[in-house]
């Protein structure tokens, strides 16, 4: 502290030096108070009546609701410091997930008189550090969905752990059917048998912790099924060549997703087939993603290495040389009855034949016939008069 004796006087300078020293003295505590990203929608402390009370959570009906006193047009509801909707009727907000783990939920008055208050929800308990640790699940091999966790790093040591999955819609659980366990006896995997009973829409996957002498928190994921499939290995089901082409196909089973993407070591394709000019004896193996997630699913395992003989003079399949002479004959078949129809058609209904236009010199339908006055017609038909017109 700077001491100056009564009765001194300082120069001009100083005197002004003095007084930015006191300035700044006095304006950093100030600046102090308001922390970095301070509400600007504050609590009205001095309001003995604020707007809203009684701000609370209704789990069963997924809502943060709360009492309106004060005349206030517009609430918005944040979760963790970010506005997520704008309240219906200015007295709830619609919540579409709950967690288990506590988070902050708050209102703000957006039009009217300036207000906001939050909760936590639920309440803190236990130490973080002791929840499970890097939970994480995905389904493989078409049937089954594994979930594997870390032991926290401050658990006790008689920690436990249960896994349950929560459809988010309907709030239907069910329970791990089959853990693995650590070498003290901690299960840090669950894996389910039959995925094909469970929900197909939005998941939770839920860790809840015991211990006999202290709370331990909870960890949570959620996720659809199907994003987190990993596909089996496709199942080549045919193949078969000759002297030009190589044939195979293949099968891939899942029972989330059915739009897939294939690759082959060869060349990348989008059909389940492919179709090559006959490279010989080679190996091929084919792969497959989910085409709807495809930006950032990885690919499925490889197929088992599937070796092919395509000799020159390679005779084609069995079945396709049945089919190739079943189609031959019908189309044979077919062209001998056609003749034979259009040949029986001209005996029964032969084409009459037309005269000869003398007058007009021209062509009746373009046919003619040789008329022999001589040949006995098969009737007789007399002339009662004859009219000569002239000669030609």
């Amino acid at each position: 502290m700077l001491c100056i004796p009564a009765g001194a006087r300082l120069p001009v300078g100083a005197a002004l030096a003095m007084a930015f020293v006191w300035l700044a003295v006095f304006l950093v505590p100030v600046s102090g108070l308001l922390p970095p990203d301070h509400d600007p929608y504050p609590i009205d402390i001095s309001d003995p009546d604020p707007p809203i009370k009684n701000l609370r959570m209704e789990p069963e009906r997924k809502r943060l609701t709360w009492d309106l006193h004060g005349n206030v047009s517009e609430i918005m509801c944040f979760i963790n410091s970010k506005a997520f909707t704008k309240a219906r009727k200015r007295t709830y907000c619609s919540i579409p997930d709950l967690s288990c783990q506590a988070t902050n939920y708050s209102i703000k008055v957006t039009k009217g008189q300036p207000f906001s208050t939050w909760i936590q929800y639920p309440s803190q308990e236990g130490n973080p550090r002791a929840a499970a640790d890097n939970l994480t699940c995905w389904v493989h091999d078409v049937d089954f969905l594994t979930c594997s966790w870390a032991v926290g790093r401050e658990a006790p040591r008689d920690v436990q752990y249960n896994l349950y999955l929560e459809n988010l819609d309907s709030y239907e659980k069910w329970p791990c059917s089959q853990y693995r366990a650590d070498e003290q006896g901690t299960n840090v995997q669950c894996r389910f048998h039959n995925i094909s009973v469970l929900s197909k829409d939005q998941t939770r996957f839920l860790v809840n912790g015991t211990s006999i002498g202290s709370k331990i928190p909870c960890s949570e994921t959620s996720d659809r099924l199907a994003k987190i499939e990993v596909l089996a290995a496709p199942n080549i089901t045919s193949r078969w060549c000759n002297q030009s082409y190589s044939f195979m196909q293949w099968q891939v089973r899942s029972h989330l997703n059915d739009d897939f993407k294939y690759e082959l070591q060869i060349q990348k394709i989008y059909k389940a087939f492919l179709e090559l000019n006959n490279p010989g004896t080679y190996t091929v193996q084919v792969r497959a993603r989910d085409a709807t997630f495809s930006h950032y699913k990885p690919w499925g395992p490889w197929s088992v290495p599937q070796h092919f003989v395509c000799e020159e003079g390679a005779r084609l399949p069995v079945w396709l040389t049945s089919l190739l002479i079943a189609l031959g004959t019908l189309l044979a078949m077919g062209l001998v009855l056609r003749f034979c129809r259009f040949s029986v058609m001209q005996k029964l209904f032969p084409p009459i034949p037309h005269m000869k236009d003398h007058i007009n010199g021209k062509l009746q339908n373009g046919r003619t016939m040789t008329w022999d006055p001589d040949q006995d017609s098969q009737e007789e038909c007399p002339v009662a008069e004859v009219q000569v017109l002239g000669e030609t």
